[in-house]
């Protein structure tokens, strides 16, 4: 018999999951530089993950994808002495980054890769990515199968295509959905996964028994996971639960109000509630948060640190529901008009079929419940980050009017809202996600011996994030005349240096290309061209 959680995972990620997208094809020449035998990047300001302040003028060197040293060569405002610098051998390369910003290649823990629904292919994502200098990913689903998302790992691990390295995190039951109905059968199904060669599991919940083995057998097997406590199982296992059994991050918020329930067992449903009515489940979802044990209450305070004493990881996705608190800025984002292709606009608009597009009758209700709710999940993950515990950032773009990249730092945006210094939003961005990801050894800081992944902008980012958005930062110059900051100026990955703008200008193109040949224009949901 087929298990429940298993057909209504099916059913609720069919777009994921129905076909693969377009692959990326091969680096044409000029598409990056190297990796280099030498590499010098010059006279940077170093923001690193670790939460230190900023420090420069910095020179990096870079041999093929590896740091070999990071050296101070002078003071601000002051001319540099050249010989302080690092010598430059025969066949080297240098990038002249003086008076910019370098930090860390970002992590998102939450990149799906594109979607036949939205019609948004692997080149697409991973150039938007790429452009917003997010150099790893971790998918939380391999939607377009194990076998397509490890074929691209390990192209991005050899630089043969534009595109971020990938960790793969497989659904649980992916391709044998009749057949996990025992604990046994989910234990096999795990050692299976495993053998093929996925980095991880993301899981959506299950029946206790088989939710407990598949995590045990996984943590035996020294892989990592992650878990969106749907609705359908959370009644009876909630994050607490798969924290204790070996979970080892969990996405969004589902789960996290169940545990800190003390005056009920289950969310207030209303009668005529149906799970497959997004408006219904994303309606009521904005209530739940009042339903949970008020912040700094000795229930809410006990979950808390029993979750950090598990080294537990929280990658919140506050993006991804931003349309909930205020529906018209997530549509109105300025982006849309230049990047967001014309099957993705079209894949957003209500809609009781497409996933994530469930504005039925989405109003001032709806919006005031979500900001509240808000209030009351960032405090909690604030908090959470304040008492030692693990933050990560994920963007869960191609749904509800997020867009991949533009989204990841929009998330920057709303952790700096949540109440993380800046400082402590670049660690959740690069640290901490490589940590989660159990690759701190190789990325998340710029240390000797790690990978050449970098960020490079004109302007500060601690300053004002928007400078990393692909659209700039609107800024007034001395001449009263309204101008525009760059963005991302360089996203070195693996010792690749990648032209951010062009990447851009690129995605652009594509998007152009699909509205000229389609015929249409982005247009604002219900508003018919006269």
């Amino acid at each position: 018999m087929r298990h429940v959680y298993l057909f209504l995972l099916f059913l609720s990620i069919t777009t994921l999951l129905t076909a693969q997208v377009d692959p990326a094809p091969d680096r044409i020449p000029g598409e990056g530089e190297g990796p280099h035998s030498q590499l010098i990047i010059r006279g940077v300001t170093l923001i690193n993950g670790n939460g230190a302040p900023p420090r420069g003028p910095i020179d990096i060197v870079v041999e093929n994808d590896r740091i070999v040293k990071i050296q101070v060569v002078g003071n601000p405002n002051v001319p540099i002495n050249p010989d302080r610098r690092p010598e430059l051998e025969e066949g080297g390369y240098e990038l002249d980054a003086e008076g910019m910003y370098l930090m860390p290649g970002f992590v998102d823990m939450h990149g799906h890769i594109g979607g036949r629904a939205q019609g948004a292919d692997a080149e697409y994502v991973f150039k938007l990515w790429l452009g917003h200098g997010i150099t790893t990913i971790r998918d939380p689903s391999c939607g377009n199968g194990l076998d397509w998302v490890l074929e691209h790992k390990a192209r991005s691990d050899r630089n043969e295509i534009a595109a971020p390295r990938i960790e793969a995190y497989t659904v649980f039951g992916q391709g044998n959905y009749d057949q996990i109905n025992t604990p046994e059968g989910a234990r096999q199904w795990v050692r299976d996964n495993a053998a093929k060669g996925a980095d991880g599991i993301k899981f959506f919940g299950a029946n206790p028994d088989i939710m407990g083995a598949a995590l045990a057998e996984n943590k035996k097997l020294g892989l990592r996971s992650a878990c969106h406590h749907a609705q359908m199982d959370v009644g009876r296992w909630n994050v607490v639960n798969s924290a204790e059994a070996g979970l080892t991050s969990m996405e969004h918020w589902y789960g996290l109000p169940e545990a800190l329930f003390t005056d009920r067992t289950v969310q207030n449903y209303p009668v005529d509630y149906n799970y497959q009515n997004e408006q219904d489940r994303f309606q009521e979802a904005g209530r739940l948060w009042k339903q949970a044990a008020a912040p700094f209450s000795d229930h809410w305070n006990k979950v808390m640190d029993d979750l950090i004493a598990l080294d537990f990881t929280i990658d919140p996705t506050f993006n991804i529901y931003e349309a909930n608190r205020d529906l018209m800025r997530a549509r109105r984002a300025e982006w849309h008009e230049e990047y967001t292709l014309p099957s993705l606009w079209q894949f957003y608009q209500p809609s009781r079929i497409s996933h994530g597009s469930y504005w039925h009758a989405w109003g001032t209700e709806q919006e005031v419940a979500w900001r509240e709710n808000y209030r009351l999940w960032m405090t909690f993950v604030n908090e959470y980050k304040n008492r030692g515990g693990r933050v990560t950032t994920g963007s869960d773009s191609g749904f509800i009017f997020q867009l991949y990249g533009f989204a990841y730092i929009r998330e920057l945006e709303l952790l700096r809202e949540a109440g993380f210094h800046p400082l402590e939003v670049i660690r959740s961005a690069t640290l901490n996600g490589a940590e989660a990801l159990g690759m701190e050894q190789e990325i998340g800081t710029v240390e000797v011996g790690k990978k050449a992944d970098f960020v490079i902008v004109n302007e500060n980012p601690l300053a004002d994030f928007k400078v990393l958005y692909g659209t700039g930062a609107i800024r007034l110059d001395d001449n009263n005349e309204v101008i525009r900051t760059e963005g991302v100026k360089y996203t070195v990955k693996d010792g690749v240096v990648y032209d951010a703008q062009q990447l851009l200008e690129d995605v652009k193109a594509m998007v152009q290309d699909a509205k000229s040949s389609e015929g249409v224009e982005i247009r604002q949901p219900g508003v018919n061209e006269k």
